[in-house]
């Protein structure tokens, strides 16, 4: 034998030996941090990947996997690659990162980076300075009596839209999915109010529309990259998922920036013939106007992202509340006609108010039908909306159990330490957690699991709870400012369409939801619609 392959002899066994080492080292490691953790109540965590194996097999269900340990621990820690995500559902938590120590908890640059593609640095995905501008500016126009107005014209005809193609489906006795037809109904509302521009996607033949595809497609895609530890080198090779959201972003901005273009035209075109009756109510045309003061630094991006904000606000959350709240009617009769008797008594007393003869109509005959569907719309002005308690009740307690924004990560500035003792570290993610928060009954009782609208009323009139405990809207400096607006819509379509509608689930259809920023429902919710007589 040779003195190289003598030499090489006496190695090998070296190199075994190493590598068994090493093998026993890491599992020794393994082993002995599985020990220290056997008694604790939470995720399993390993070395370097944190839970992160126990959240990915959960990701499909994981706001009923976060449940089933808030339940016992009210605050649950969530160890990952790159940061530590500590879960919330006790008011006093809450109200401590919403409101006391607001400053240190800020949508912050990890969910920044996430969501920047989609909403850039608009109202939901900006801190500091920018968010605070942005919030003053909204808050007034939210407040404005045109906007309100404007808003429920739109509400109401799009509303009757839905209604006449419900009233088509009911007559063809054909099958619907309620909650695509609400989510084109309200993509077409938010664009009328938000743009200004009618986009037709509840037109009765129900056309594919790119925007609306492509806003769908990208909000599932950046909701997968806060478990997703590859995203960015997918980015960066634009591959996959990643490369499916660079194409709807341009879809979706294509169609953005030409709205603006077209818009800034009109508004330039109005003022410079002083003609302000021509000067439009929606958001859009507001900040374009507010934009022509030098002092703005209004750029086109900017409002794109401030209009892309407002459309993901006011279309996603209500469209998916709206079909969780006529599921959970559908299926507690005794609710359903507790809102058509409040209804008819509004309709009864509204009509005799404005000294309006109700039409009678024949629930056979679709004109009949769909005429006194339309007379009924219009006695619901914003005032009347206000009356209905008990509608208002209901909706609210789907938010409870169904909340539009099941989640709300939020970043952290500087060490801190939670009301209830947990300690949290620069750089992590604190997220309260609006669905467990229905589901705790350390917050809601013995009853909270029960859909039970009457737990908002007292004598018949609606009573509001805590924002740190009822947080579907948030609470503290970023309340949700479109609120009312979110309501009056909300009210508008169930009012008309539980008064002259009934529904029922098509047989075996599973109701359940899509793990997305907005709790919407996986399969849809599929129908068959009747009039009422």
């Amino acid at each position: 034998m040779e003195a190289d392959d003598l030499s090489s002899a006496h190695y090998l066994p070296d190199v075994r030996m190493g590598w068994f080492a090493s093998i026993c080292v890491i599992a020794s490691w393994i082993i002995i941090h599985r020990w220290n953790q056997r008694n604790k109540i939470g995720p399993k965590t390993w070395p370097l990947v944190g839970a992160a194996i126990e959240q990915f097999m959960n990701y499909e269900r994981m706001h009923d996997w976060l449940v089933e340990y808030l339940s016992k621990l009210r605050t649950v820690v969530v160890p990952m690659p790159f940061t530590t995500y500590t879960y919330i559902t006790d008011p006093e938590n809450v109200e401590h990162v919403l409101k006391t120590n607001f400053a240190n908890y800020p949508k912050g640059k990890v969910y920044h980076s996430y969501m920047e593609v989609l909403l850039g640095d608009g109202i939901f995905n900006a801190d500091g300075e920018s968010w605070r501008k942005q919030r003053k500016t909204a808050s007034f126009e939210f407040a404005s009596k045109n906007l309100r107005d404007f808003s429920t014209v739109v509400f109401r005809e799009y509303s009757l839209k839905l209604s006449s193609i419900l009233s088509q489906a009911s007559f063809c006795k054909k099958e619907v999915d309620m909650q695509e037809l609400l989510m084109r109904m309200t993509l077409d509302s938010i664009c009328k109010v938000g743009f200004g521009v009618e986009i037709g996607t509840l037109a009765p033949d129900l056309p594919d529309n790119r925007f609306a595809q492509s806003f769908d497609a990208a909000n599932i895609i950046v909701t997968f990259r806060f478990i997703d530890p590859l995203w960015r080198i997918k980015k960066f090779l634009n591959v996959g998922s990643e490369a499916l959201l660079d194409r709807a972003i341009k879809v979706i901005d294509d169609f953005t920036y030409s709205v603006i273009r077209k818009r800034k035209a009109e508004v330039e075109a109005a003022l410079k013939s002083h003609e302000d009756a021509k000067m439009k109510h929606d958001i859009l045309s507001r900040f374009i106007e507010l934009g022509n003061d030098p002092e703005s630094n209004l750029t086109d991006k900017s409002l794109r992202d401030i209009v892309l904000n407002f459309v993901i606000a006011g279309r996603d959350t209500t469209a998916t509340t709206l079909s969780w709240s006529i599921y959970m009617i559908m299926t507690h009769q005794n609710i359903a006609e507790k809102i058509y008797s409040e209804l008819e008594n509004l309709e009864r007393d509204q009509a005799r108010e404005e000294e309006v003869a109700l039409l009678p109509y024949d629930v056979d005959n679709p004109k009949s039908f769909n005429r006194r569907v339309s007379q009924f719309a219009k006695l619901l002005t914003y005032d009347a909306l206000g009356k209905l308690h008990y509608l208002h009740a209901v909706i609210t307690e789907t938010l409870r159990l169904y909340p539009a924004v099941p989640q709300d990560p939020k970043g952290v500035l500087k060490d801190d330490v939670l009301p209830d003792g947990t300690t949290v570290k620069a750089g992590g993610m604190v997220t309260y957690v609006p669905y467990s928060m229905g589901r705790m009954e350390y917050n809601w009782g013995p009853d909270a699991a029960l859909f039970k609208p009457e737990r908002w009323l007292k004598e018949g009139f609606f009573q509001n709870a805590s924002p740190f405990k009822f947080t579907a809207f948030q609470a503290g400096p970023r309340i949700c400012l479109g609120k009312d607006s979110a309501y009056l819509q909300m009210k508008m379509v169930l009012a008309i369409l539980c008064r002259f509608y009934e529904f029922k689930l098509v047989p075996n259809h599973l109701v359940e939801y899509r793990m997305m920023t907005i709790l919407s429902m996986k399969h849809g919710l599929r129908l068959t619609v009747a009039r009422r007589p």
